[in-house]
C-alpha cells in the first residue's frame, strides 16, 4: 500500500474489498485518525493485520470476511474502543481468538459465519454487554471440545442454529434473558453431557419437546419466568433423576406443583420465589429427602405450609419473606434447626 496514506488525515472510509493480491497492510494506517470504516472483504492473500491498526481509535466497523489466509488476530485489536461491528465471516484459516477481544466494550455485532477452523470460543464473550448480534452459522461443527456456551441476554435472538446440537461436549447452555426465543431445537436432546440448562426469562418459549427432559446428566434447570409452558412438562419432570437444582421463580401463573416433582429424589434446591399465584404445597413435597433449600419468598398467595416438611432432616434454609398471605407457622416446623 502506498505511503501517501499518511496524507489522508480526513479519510473516514477505506474500501479494499476484493484486493485478492494484497498480502499486508501499510503501517501508515496509524496516520488515518478519522477512519471509521475499513473494508477488506475477500482480501484472500491477507495473512495478518499490523498492530498499528489498533491505534485508530475512531474505527467503528472492520470487515474481514473472506480473508481466507488470515490465521490470527493481533491482541492489540482489543484497544479499538469504538469498534461496533467486527465481521470475520469465512476466515477459514482463523483457528483461535485473542482473549482480550472480549474487552471491546462498544461491540454490538460480531460475525463468525463459516469460520471452519475455529476450534474454541471465549467464555469472556459474556462480558460483551453491548452485543446484540452474534452469528456463528456454519462454524459450530468443529467446536467438539466446547463445554460452555453463554448466550444470556441476547434479547433479539429468535432461534438457535441447527449445528448447536452437534456440540457433544457441552455441559452448560445458558440462554437466560433470550426473551424472543420462541422454540428450542428438538435435536438438543442429543446433548447427553449437558448438566446445566438456563432458560430463565425466555418468556416467548411456549413449549419444550417432551423428550428434552430425558437429558440424563442434567443437574441444574432454570425455568424462572417460564410459566407459559411449565404445566406441559409435569409428567416428564420425573425423568430428570439427576436434577439437584430447579428454579421456577417468577412463574406468576403457576398455581400448584405437579405431584411428579416428588420423584426428584436428588433435588437439593427448589426455588419458587415470586410465584404470585402459588397457594399451596403438594403433600408429596415432603418426600424430597435430599432437599436442603426451599425458597418461597414473594409467594404472596401462599396461605399454608406442610407439617410434613419437618421430616426433611437435611433442611438448612427456608425462605418465607414476603409471604403476606401466610396465616400460621406449623409447630413441627418450629423444631427445625436453621
Amino acid at each position: 500500500m502506498p505511503n501517501e496514506l499518511e496524507n489522508l488525515s480526513s479519510l473516514t472510509t477505506l474500501d479494499l474489498s476484493g484486493c485478492s493480491s494484497l498480502s499486508s497492510l501499510s503501517n501508515e494506517l496509524k496516520n488515518l485518525p478519522s477512519l471509521t470504516t475499513l473494508d477488506m472483504i475477500d482480501c484472500s492473500s491477507l495473512s495478518s493485520l499490523p498492530y498499528e491498526l489498533a491505534i485508530i481509535s475512531s474505527l467503528a466497523s472492520l470487515y474481514l470476511s473472506g480473508c481466507s489466509s488470515l490465521s490470527s488476530l493481533s491482541y492489540e485489536l482489543a484497544n479499538l474502543s469504538s469498534l461496533i461491528i467486527l465481521n470475520l465471516g469465512s476466515c477459514s484459516s482463523l483457528s483461535s481468538l485473542p482473549n482480550k477481544l472480549a474487552n471491546l466494550s462498544s461491540l454490538t455485532r460480531l460475525y463468525f459465519i463459516s469460520c471452519s477452523s475455529l476450534s474454541s470460543l471465549l467464555n469472556e464473550f459474556a462480558k460483551l454487554s453491548s452485543l446484540i448480534g452474534l452469528d456463528l452459522s456454519r462454524c459450530l461443527t468443529n467446536l467438539s471440545s466446547l463445554t460452555s456456551l453463554y448466550l444470556s441476554g441476547c434479547s433479539s435472538l429468535s432461534s438457535l442454529p441447527n449445528k448447536l446440537a452437534s456440540l457433544s461436549s457441552l455441559t452448560i447452555l445458558d440462554l437466560s434473558g433470550c426473551s424472543n426465543l420462541s422454540s428450542l431445537l428438538y435435536e438438543l436432546i442429543n446433548l447427553s453431557s449437558l448438566t446445566t440448562l438456563n432458560l430463565g426469562g425466555c418468556s416467548s418459549l411456549s413449549s419444550l419437546p417432551n423428550e428434552f427432559l430425558n437429558l440424563s446428566s442434567l443437574t441444574t434447570l432454570n425455568l424462572s419466568g417460564c410459566s407459559s409452558f411449565f404445566s406441559s412438562l409435569r409428567n416428564e419432570l420425573a425423568n430428570l433423576s439427576s436434577l439437584t437444582t430447579l428454579y421456577l421463580g417468577g412463574c406468576s401463573s403457576l398455581t400448584n406443583l405437579p405431584n411428579e416433582l416428588a420423584n426428584l429424589f436428588s433435588l437439593t434446591t427448589l426455588n419458587l420465589s415470586s410465584c404470585l399465584s402459588f397457594s399451596s404445597l403438594p403433600n408429596e413435597l415432603a418426600n424430597l429427602s435430599s432437599l436442603i433449600r426451599l425458597y418461597l419468598n414473594g409467594c404472596s398467595s401462599l396461605s399454608s405450609l406442610l407439617n410434613e416438611l419437618a421430616h426433611l432432616s437435611s433442611f438448612i434454609k427456608l425462605d418465607l419473606s414476603g409471604c403476606s398471605s401466610l396465616l400460621s407457622f406449623p409447630n413441627k416446623l418450629a423444631k427445625l434447626s436453621f
